[in-house]
């Protein structure tokens, strides 16, 4: 679990006793009931607006999905890995505002061209040339050496001259 507090405050991660939502707060989120869910797609962005007074976010599981917290309330979520997380707003008193879920899902691109050869697959994206992609789901030799490369050229690209 990966807690974010707004730029400039100290980190603050509620009391372990502290429950979740004070039953006794009448504007209080219920305890159970359906929670709203957040589509991402893999290695893109979505931009949300945070309730008033959150003071602390955390993502469930940070290896699916990202948050970066922006001025204003607002709220970067990127999708790192398919699968689904959690994501929860709390007050300063560490009360429960928002949770919603969080699911990554793989982008609707008509772009993408997908070669499989017996168990080896490699990814294309085809826009409009066909260049190697990577992409979760690949075989390991082609995502290796498609990263390595990419990683070998970003490396070129912010070497000082």
């Amino acid at each position: 679990m990966v807690a974010v507090t707004r730029p400039g405050e100290e980190r603050r991660a509620p009391a372990a006793a502290t429950p979740a939502v004070d039953a006794r707060q009448p504007d209080a989120p219920p305890a159970s009931g359906p929670r709203d869910v957040l589509t991402v797609f893999l290695d893109h962005a979505k931009v949300i607006r945070l309730p008033e007074r959150t003071q602390t976010v955390i993502v469930g599981n940070p290896f699916i999905a990202d948050v970066t917290v922006q001025r204003n309330g607002i709220l970067v979520v990127t999708g790192k890995a398919y699968g689904a997380t959690n994501l929860i707003a709390l007050d300063a008193q560490g009360l429960l505002l928002a949770e919603s879920m969080v699911s990554v899902q793989a982008p609707l691109e008509d772009s993408v061209v997908v070669v499989q050869r017996g168990l080896d697959r490699e990814s294309y994206s085809c826009t409009p040339d066909c260049q190697p992609s990577l992409r979760l789901g690949d075989s390991e030799g082609h995502f290796g050496a498609v990263g390595g490369q990419a990683t070998q050229r970003a490396g070129f690209a912010t070497q000082a001259r």
